[in-house]
């Protein structure tokens, strides 16, 4: 009679304790975001206490986040700290425009530091941050609003799915 302990045989047994994060593999990761000086700016807590499920090396996540996964094991944490070459990269003055507020829906009214979500020829949607407010025109910042920032993140390793091929 087949009990508990030969069900197991089944498995693969040790994968999960030996498997190590590479390149093409599917995983999922707990994280924290923080600036330098320990300001969270996002956390998998934040989308419905879900991890971030992504393929690594796919280019879809920052490169320094990306890369400081590779090697890890299923349950493995670590703290990087990612500069912006790593990460979302140092301010490109070209980036920052100029758009006459007739360009701007009346309400509400424009202030500098406020966000506002601005529209590619391509349709693309990207964040724009109100920098300075004129009579005739706002000046708009098109960069990540982490560009230039050192960025620290906790990360753990919570699945690892390998790519079937």
């Amino acid at each position: 009679m087949a009990g508990p302990k030969d069900s197991k045989k089944a498995g693969k047994p040790g994968k999960s304790d030996t498997q190590v994060v590479k390149k093409g593999d599917v995983i999922k990761v707990e994280y924290e975001g923080s600036l330098k000086d320990g300001t969270v700016f996002d956390c998998s807590a934040n989308h419905n206490n879900q991890p971030l499920e992504f393929e690594v090396g796919s280019g879809k996540i920052i490169r320094g986040f990306d890369n400081a996964v590779l090697g890890m094991k299923k349950g493995e944490e670590k703290t990087i700290r990612l500069v912006p070459a790593e990460a979302y990269g140092d301010p490109n003055p070209a980036l920052i425009q100029k758009l006459p507020r007739a360009h701007l829906p009346k309400e509400p009214e424009p202030k500098a530091g406020m966000m506002l979500i601005a529209t590619l020829p391509n349709g693309q949607q990207i964040p724009a941050r109100i920098t300075a407010v004129a009579a005739a025109e706002v000046t708009l910042d098109l960069n990540h609003p982490l560009a230039g920032k050192t960025i620290v993140f906790k990360i753990k390793v919570v699945d690892i799915l390998s790519k079937e091929k």
